[in-house]
């Protein structure tokens, strides 16, 4: 049958393994240093690992192969434990997969084996199809938010430009500066975003999803890390999957540079809250 499934680019993968534990379904291994699907069985198409991959070496593609199966699936999830059945799970419910869902839960029941409680009755499920971080959400806001919108408050913003396709690691804001490289949606989603994040420090700012050229981005941080000498990097992206990708990059120019410097990650909710910070 002619279905969805990922195409991995194997020049452009590296062998990084992080689409590996964001791929629950067990369908891609690492196998002579690079990504492999080794099972159309086990990919079910909906691209959980796209923005796990800082090189963009997975796509979706349309081609034939043989029609996934979500009880051949399930036989590998079980084995993996409660947190992966519970990620598996959500991953069927953000994607409305309710028949794969409930094949799931039927395996769960047929073996024993108690349905988590994390994870809510699918009916419950908005529908919607694709990337988690491009579902449409609207958010209440409490009237009285106008209270701390008073006055003007002046930008922390030092230097221009600040996307990373366009700022020069030789420029002489970045030198030994502390350095914040967030993703791109970052700043409209936190309200203070240049007070608490901003502040004293350099920028730059990039999409792990969109943007090409992401082996340039890379060299770049080399740059700032080796040549710049910068102090610090902090790296604030969304909790969205494709988000994930920039402190990957990140990481990579640090662990590929002379010079190893602290890299702390701030992760942001869609509302601009603090979810996780901590430096990696």
């Amino acid at each position: 049958m002619e279905r969805k499934i990922i195409k991995i680019d194997e020049e452009a993968c590296t062998g990084c393994g992080l689409c590996i534990p964001n791929c629950p379904e067990g369908a891609i291994q690492i196998i002579d240093d690079k990504a492999r699907l080794v099972s159309d069985l086990m990919c079910d198409g909906l691209g959980a690992c796209l923005g796990h991959c800082p090189e963009g070496a997975i796509t979706i593609e349309e081609r034939e192969a043989e029609p996934y199966d979500e009880r051949k699936v399930m036989v590998n999830i079980v084995k993996a434990g409660k947190n992966t059945i519970i990620a598996h799970l959500k991953h069927l419910k953000e994607h409305n997969q309710k028949e794969f869902y409930a094949q799931a839960i039927a395996y769960l029941e047929e073996n024993n084996i108690e349905v988590p409680k994390e994870v809510e009755d699918v009916s419950q499920t908005p529908k919607h199809s694709g990337c988690p971080g491009s579902r449409t959400l609207n958010f209440e806001k409490a009237k009285d938010n106008a209270v701390n919108q008073e006055g003007e408050r002046p930008s922390e913003l030092a230097h221009w430009p600040v996307q990373m396709h366009l700022i020069s690691p030789n420029a002489p804001h970045y030198q030994k500066s502390d350095m914040v490289l967030a993703a791109d949606c970052t700043a409209f989603s936190a309200g203070d975003f240049h007070k608490n994040f901003l502040k004293n420090k350099s920028l730059a700012i990039a999409c792990p999803k969109l943007d090409d050229g992401k082996d340039v981005y890379k060299e770049k941080l080399k740059a700032l890390i080796d040549e710049a000498l910068i102090n610090t990097l902090t790296v604030i992206t969304m909790q969205v999957p494709c988000c994930h990708g920039l402190l990957a990059l990140a990481q990579q120019a640090t662990a590929e540079s002379e010079r190893k410097i602290p890299i702390k990650h701030i992760m942001l909710s869609l509302q601009g809250d603090v979810l996780q910070e901590q430096w990696v």
